[in-house]
Order: structure tokens, then C-alpha cells, then sequence
């Protein structure tokens, strides 16, 4: 693997969600991960087949019974020469396996011991079992979400899972690293998705600190609660996307939606007048099709885009010259993010199959012929 974390070596325990998300975006920029799996697989591998399941690329797998009591003794010899290790269970599972902190610590002083949970290792709710959708609840982030009067709207988990949980976990782990390569001394890293959530709404409390955001959802500048920063559908039946905040950009959406001559446009900023200018803005974006209004926008700056699907931001032209997505084995995903200069990431790895690489892994932690033949014959690996 070529990039700028070539030379680091992560272990990644098999988890669901936030953990292989990090573990990919550590091995897209070079990291050598070496995913250990559970012998029977990922309970929810795509229907499709191991080549689907997008956040396995760019690893080597071992396939290991972790309940296995030699397991242990495979995990150690395995971070003995790692720079990170990446587990997602509970708080406690890991030291009931004999493979928590202390005890790889132990045997690699400098270890970056990176835990992803929903709740964190502390904490009175630290056992309680979750999804996304409840750590962003929890983190106050989810209730800011929806339609003025509505519900709130879950935003798919984007949010807990991979924002706050999988590049909070590839941020402290890196920072870890760099850390354990000063001073020698390994940590370890508690990522949690309620806190890594809450980080993410930072500018929100900012603005609420200001008076200028209201706890209540579809009423403030950037939830949709203004009529240039929303979504509006078009006669086609699909939607615009409109960010018109800054005063050149307000204009040039009045400008070409026809409304520069209209005075109750001059209230950009009265939030009483919101509802009545987003009103008379649906009905302007009604009379041409999505394609049509994106065509009008193209040449103004009024922050103006057409809402693509996910086939149709494949296809984009701007998407498809930055090559922001590539097909692997029939598959297409989104390439390795961002974009580094000196150190640019090699192209991404289809998965391997399911313990693939278990013999070679455990040749290079310093297992012979032998030891391998009896820890396959005891069930220990598999593959």
C-alpha cells in the first residue's frame, strides 16, 4: 500500500459500523490493517456477497475464534508489533477475553488502544445496548433534525456511526500514534458516538451561545427553517438544493428566479417573513423541472445545485473528473478521502475473503508450520 500512513500497522477486532469504518480509512492512506474475523463471518454481510461489503476494502483478514482460549495468545503476538489496535464491544468483553488495555499494554507498551461504543467506557448508560439513532438522540443532535411542527428525522447513520464514531476513532488513533512515537507510551483512546455527535454540533451551540439559534426544529438559519437555505421541489418531481446566504448570492437567486424586482424579498434576514418568502419560492421553483432551474443557475453564484441520487452523483461531470467515485469487482463506492499532494492514497482494495490471509498473518508474528496446523486443528483460525 502507497500513502501517508504507509508503515503503520493496525490490528482491527471485526465489528459493525463505526469501527470498519475507521479501519478503511486508515488502510485507504496506507495503514496496513489486519481485520481479525469472527469464523463465521460478519452476521450482516451484504446479500450481495463479501465484495459489497464497501468498508472491509484494502485489509488482509485472519479468521479467529475469539472465545477460543489460545485466542489470546494470537492477539498478543499479533499487537506486538502493531502502532493501534481497533475493538467495538461493550465496555468489559475485551478483559473477559484477557485482551483488554492492560493486558496488551503489557505487551506493547506504545499501543494505540482505540475502543468505539456508543456511550464510551464510563458513564452510568456505559452498558446499555444502542444504535445510532439513540447515541445522537442522547447527544442532543437528532432533536434539531426535521420539519418546523414535525418530528425528528433520523439522517440515515451518518451522524453517530461514521461522523462521530468512525473519523472521531481514525482521528484518535492517529493522534495516539503520534503521540506513542514521542514519549513511548501507548493510550487509550475512549470514542464514544454521544460525545463524537456533540462534537459535531460545536458550531451549533456557538450560534445558540449567541442567541441566534432557537432549540427547535426547521426555524433557524441552516435547518431548513429559512427561505434560502431549504430544498425545493420542481415541476419534474425532483428537488433543488439552495444555500443562498450571503447577500451577492441572495441577489442572484432573486435575479434569476425572477424576484429581484419583488420588495417582500428585501426581508432576507427577518425570520417573521420566512414562511411566506419559502411559500412564494416553492411556487416559483414549481414552473421548471430540477434539470431546468440547474441550467439557469449555472452561470450565477447563488449557490444553487440540483439534488442528485446516488446513481446520478456517480455520473456527475464534476464527481466523474475528480474521480470521486471508483468501481471495484462490479462495485461502485466512494473513493479514499482527502486528497493529499506528497503522500496521495493508492487505489483501494477489493475485500479479501473471509480469513484469506489467516496462514501468512500468523507466519510473519513468528507461528511455524506446526503451531498453525494445531491452532487450525483446534478451531482456534480458520480460513
Amino acid at each position: 500500500m502507497t500513502g501517508a500512513l504507509s508503515g503503520i500497522r493496525i490490528i482491527e477486532i471485526a465489528g459493525l459500523g463505526p469501527g470498519p469504518f475507521a479501519g478503511m480509512m486508515l488502510a485507504d492512506h496506507g495503514a496496513e490493517v489486519i481485520c481479525v474475523e469472527r469464523p463465521g463471518g460478519n452476521p450482516l454481510q451484504p446479500a450481495s456477497g463479501r465484495p459489497a461489503d464497501i468498508l472491509s476494502r484494502s485489509r488482509r483478514s485472519i479468521a479467529l475464534d475469539l472465545k477460543s482460549p489460545q485466542a489470546a495468545g494470537v492477539i498478543k503476538a499479533l499487537v506486538k508489533e502493531a502502532d493501534g489496535l481497533i475493538e467495538g464491544f461493550r465496555p468489559g468483553v475485551m478483559e473477559r477475553l484477557n485482551l483488554g488495555p492492560d493486558d496488551l499494554l503489557a505487551v506493547n507498551p506504545a499501543l494505540a488502544y482505540g475502543r468505539m461504543t456508543g456511550w464510551g467506557q464510563t458513564g452510568p448508560w456505559a452498558q446499555r445496548v444502542g444504535h445510532d439513532i439513540n447515541y445522537i438522540a442522547l447527544s442532543g443532535v437528532l432533536h434539531g433534525i426535521g420539519e418546523k411542527g414535525g418530528r425528528p428525522i433520523a439522517p440515515q447513520n451518518l451522524l453517530g456511526d461514521f461522523g462521530g464514531g468512525g473519523m472521531m476513532l481514525a482521528f484518535g488513533l492517529l493522534a495516539a500514534i503520534l503521540s506513542a512515537r514521542t514519549t513511548g507510551r501507548g493510550q487509550v483512546v475512549d470514542c464514544a458516538m454521544t460525545d463524537g455527535s456533540a462534537l459535531l454540533s460545536a458550531i451549533t451551540w456557538g450560534f445558540r451561545a449567541q442567541g441566534l439559534w432557537r432549540d427547535e426544529r426547521g426555524v433557524n438559519l441552516l435547518d431548513g427553517g429559512t427561505h434560502f437555505y431549504d430544498t425545493y421541489r420542481t415541476r419534474c418531481g425532483g428537488h433543488v438544493a439552495v444555500g443562498a446566504i450571503e447577500p451577492a448570492f441572495y441577489a442572484a437567486l432573486r435575479r434569476v428566479a425572477g424576484l429581484a424586482d419583488d420588495p417582500a424579498f428585501d426581508a432576507q434576514m427577518s425570520p417573521a417573513d420566512w414562511p411566506a418568502l419559502k411559500a412564494r419560492l416553492q411556487e416559483v421553483f414549481l414552473t421548471r423541472t430540477r434539470d431546468e432551474w440547474a441550467e439557469a443557475f449555472e452561470a450565477d453564484a447563488a449557490c444553487l445545485t440540483p439534488v442528485l441520487s446516488m446513481p446520478e452523483a456517480r455520473d456527475h461531470p464534476h464527481n466523474a473528473a475528480r474521480q470521486t467515485f471508483v468501481t471495484l469487482d462490479g462495485i461502485t463506492q466512494p473513493a479514499p478521502a482527502p486528497r493529499l499532494s506528497q503522500t496521495p492514497p493508492g487505489p483501494p482494495r477489493a475485500p479479501r475473503p473471509l480469513g484469506a490471509d489467516t496462514d501468512a498473518i500468523l507466519a510473519e508474528a513468528g507461528f511455524d508450520a506446526e503451531a498453525i496446523a494445531a491452532l487450525r486443528q483446534d478451531g482456534v483460525v480458520h480460513g
